[in-house]
């Protein structure tokens, strides 16, 4: 029996851990050939090898360690990918990031360096991949899922007010890109994750031990997450792979896909100070 993504090359950025992890590893699984990346090599190596222990062949995994907020770290991963797999049929915009004020500044207060940092990640990547990828997506008649989150809805959120705003542009521009890429055969979609078990507040300068104890206090704040419990990778990762199979979600074009565990639906989170619950 075939596999879904049988002779489907993807490119998962963000891949070196969480949801970008689970994800190649779906793809992997489901037959596709994968191109991983991120900027920690170590991760990466980490990634590579949860791959090939569902796919067992060097020859399905490419291994770019890139930054793709620069034009030639988006450069580096585009050629590699043409030139070990020869075409591009899924792009997976996964990378992202929130930057917390240096100076512990929160809202308007928060530097433009922060700002900067948020928008070249969460905005100006994905505008550059899609861009030095679209004549490959034209040509597989392929599929772009973004990676967005509820941060982008109408609910506020002043702690992480540059994520959220980058977030929001995220949702538009899949909008403005699906119109855009429909007309030649691609579908652009998006999934809006809530709260997932990954490193992201550890990359925001949180301890382990700050961590844990944060997953613990959401879950047991119902106003938080309704389901009690933070997502999983594997979770959104479904989500992903549902609106990159066409036979699947043919149907679907420019939409986001909550992921949230009803969190979105009564947004307590935003009455929390998170900075206390992870002390």
């Amino acid at each position: 029996m075939s596999k879904r993504f049988e002779g489907k090359v993807v490119i998962v950025t963000g891949s070196s851990q969480g949801i970008g992890r689970a994800t190649a590893v779906l793809f992997a699984r489901e037959g596709a050939k994968v191109t991983i990346t991120g900027r920690d090599e170590a991760s990466l190596e980490e990634s590579k090898k949860a791959v090939l222990a569902v796919t067992n062949s060097e020859n399905n995994v490419n291994v770019v360690v890139s930054d793709i907020t620069t034009s030639s770290g988006v450069d580096q991963l585009v050629n590699s990918t043409i030139d070990k797999f020869g075409k591009i049929d899924v792009l997976i915009n996964n990378a992202g990031a929130a930057f917390t004020d240096e100076n512990g500044k929160v809202g308007v207060e928060v530097g433009l360096e922060s700002y900067q940092k948020t928008f070249d990640i969460n905005v100006k990547s994905v505008i550059d991949l899609i861009q030095k990828c679209r004549s490959h997506l034209i040509a597989s008649k392929g599929e772009v899922v973004n990676v967005s989150s509820i941060a982008g809805g109408p609910h506020a959120n002043t702690n992480f007010a540059y994520y959220c705003m980058s977030k929001s542009a995220l949702d538009s521009m899949t909008r403005c890109f699906a119109i855009d890429l429909i007309n030649h055969g691609v579908r652009v979609n998006s999934v809006s994750p809530g709260i997932v078990a990954t490193h992201f507040l550890n990359a925001m300068g949180i301890p382990d031990e700050g961590v844990k104890k944060c997953y613990k206090y959401y879950t047991e704040h119902r106003d938080i997450i309704p389901s009690g419990a933070p997502g999983k990778p594997e979770e959104i990762a479904q989500v992903i792979g549902f609106l990159a199979d066409r036979n699947m979600s043919s149907y679907i074009v420019g939409q986001s896909i909550i992921a949230d565990g009803g969190t979105s639906l009564i947004m307590g989170m935003n009455t929390h100070d998170l900075g206390d619950v992870c002390k």
